[in-house]
């Protein structure tokens, strides 16, 4: 049974998923600042060492869980299910700081719409992915694995609405931007962001599938 397997003391799984998808939040949300001052050098720098941060302790954790899984015996649910969540929630906090780093070498001068409602949709994504994180423990209860089923829907429906956002960005960049370089850039920038809700999704998908299987 799900809490028939007794965790070492020494190693909590939920506990790291929760602070991973805590710093996967924080670096979202630094990057949205960062799209939303991009016009401020200072401040976009600023959002930038906080996207590098976050992404960086969401590594540390990653670490730490892939590190357990050689020393624990019994772990919570399956192996296999904690090694591939753990490393596509760190997929997650990898292509938030690819896209800031990708905005930075292209030399990127300003934000389109497109990005900032890409930026928008990654954000309710990484937020929704926590709140399915957090109910993981907890997914005996009934009500609770509804509740985390019911969050991963939301999700797929924010990554098919970023798959929208895209298709149209796409479509007007090609239709209407006369330089080639800026086209380059931008295109690189919108696939960037949109694989976040793809990422997203994927975690999505995994949670899914330990809810269905423990609960």
């Amino acid at each position: 049974m799900f809490f028939g397997k007794l965790l070492p003391r020494d190693t909590n799984f939920f506990k790291l998923f929760n602070q991973h998808a805590d710093h996967i939040v924080e670096a979202a949300h630094a990057f949205s600042k960062l799209v939303a001052n991009y016009g401020d050098l200072a401040l976009r720098e600023k959002y930038h060492r906080e996207v590098n941060h976050a992404e960086g302790a969401a590594d540390r954790i990653t670490h730490e869980v892939n590190k357990a899984l050689h020393k624990t015996f019994i772990t919570p649910i399956d192996r296999e299910q904690i090694h591939n969540l753990i490393n596509t929630m760190d997929d997650v906090a990898d292509l938030i700081q690819d896209s800031a780093e990708t905005m930075a070498l292209y030399d990127v001068h300003h934000m389109t719409d497109a990005i900032t409602r890409l930026t928008d949709l990654s954000v309710k994504c990484c937020e929704r992915v926590r709140v399915a994180v957090q109910l993981l423990s907890k997914i005996a209860d009934a009500s609770t694995a509804d509740a985390a089923l019911k969050t991963c829907d939301e999700i797929d429906k924010l990554e098919s609405d970023a798959d929208r956002v895209m298709r149209t960005a796409m479509s007007k960049l090609f239709r209407e931007e006369p330089d080639v370089r800026e086209l380059i850039k931008l295109k690189a920038i919108y696939e960037l962001l949109e694989t976040i809700t793809d990422r997203c999704e994927d975690v999505a998908n995994l949670i899914e599938g330990v809810v269905l299987e423990n609960s």
